[in-house]
């Protein structure tokens, strides 16, 4: 089906099919060059670094909501088994490549038949993402932004349902004195991972703030590389009118070529971030590269 109405007009006029060739697969990554990483260097002042990586365990924050993206699940497969003079331990995970802290792949949503760059939907198939999977990301270095809309409206946390438009990614770049330049990754904090890390997996889960419909155009403009949010659903849910249709995730995987990041625990970064005033930084964030998937986990590290 295709996105109704307004909605349409919005993914043709942000739409970057062909602007980096007709068979490309990594959208608006194609924006991080070198000059991107030097800025993103040079933003190392201190040494500091940052995980915002959730743990990798039972109690992550999928609740079943969909099927088949599951927590990880750890067992033991050897356990001090002799070799020699020496004894071997390993283990093993199942889990949704999803489920913690990931990069959706630009092949994780199609609509109207197609994928990102026109390449057809059925491209995903049941041996996976022939098009436009994870794999195709590569190194994923550059300069990171927190943008910090809880605390530009003067709240811990954004309530659920709340829409991060393109009024508060500018307003939020401005408080932190920080321009928006191409090859750029932004982080958006709305504060909805405390209630994650308070053990509440449903209210985390649902109702949501996020991005909204209304910030694509300016994502877009900006030539961003990428955006994550520190939530599990990245755009806002429910949608403005009510709906579950996740149009934010259409616009931006499919129309844009923009991978979007989701369940970054972005509160201790905030945190410093708002002790010394500095909200850029140096962003490893690089997915874990299986082959024809449609999303990966990462465990991503700011540098300041």
């Amino acid at each position: 089906m295709p996105l109704p109405g307004k909605l349409a007009a919005l993914a043709e006029d942000v739409s970057n099919w062909g602007r980096f060739g007709d068979t490309d697969e990594r959208g608006t990554l194609n924006h991080i060059d070198d000059a991107a990483r030097r800025r993103g260097a040079a933003a190392v002042r201190r040494g500091v670094a940052f995980s915002l990586a959730l743990p990798l365990d039972e109690d992550g924050p999928q609740i079943g909501a969909i099927p088949g993206r599951d927590n990880p699940a750890r067992e033991m497969i050897s356990v001090n088994r002799t070799f020699g003079a020496v004894a071997f331990s390993d283990d093993k995970v199942t889990m949704g490549l999803q489920a913690a802290t990931h990069w959706d792949a630009l092949a994780h949503v199609s609509y109207d038949g197609l994928l990102y760059n026109g390449f057809p939907a059925d491209s995903v198939d049941e041996t996976g993402a022939t098009r436009c999977g994870i794999d195709k990301v590569g190194p994923l270095v550059t300069r990171g932004l927190l943008l910090d809309v809880a605390r530009l409206r003067g709240v811990e946390r954004l309530e659920g349902a709340v829409s991060v438009g393109a009024q508060d990614l500018a307003a939020a770049a401005s408080a932190a004195g920080v321009s928006v330049e191409a090859g750029d990754v932004l982080l958006v904090r709305t504060g909805q991972m405390q209630l994650l890390l308070a053990g509440d997996r449903e209210a985390y889960g649902h109702p949501s703030p996020g991005i909204g419909p209304n910030a694509v155009a300016w994502l877009h403009s900006h030539d961003v590389a990428a955006v994550a949010v520190d939530n599990m659903t990245f755009e806002v849910l429910p949608g403005a009118d009510g709906s579950y249709d996740l149009p934010v995730h259409g616009l931006l995987l499919r129309d844009v070529g923009m991978l979007q990041g989701q369940n970054w625990n972005l509160e201790e970064l905030a945190a410093d971030c708002a002790d010394d005033g500095v909200y850029e930084f140096l962003l490893e964030a690089t997915p874990e590269p299986f082959t024809r998937a449609c999303g990966a986990p990462v465990s991503p590290v700011a540098l300041k």
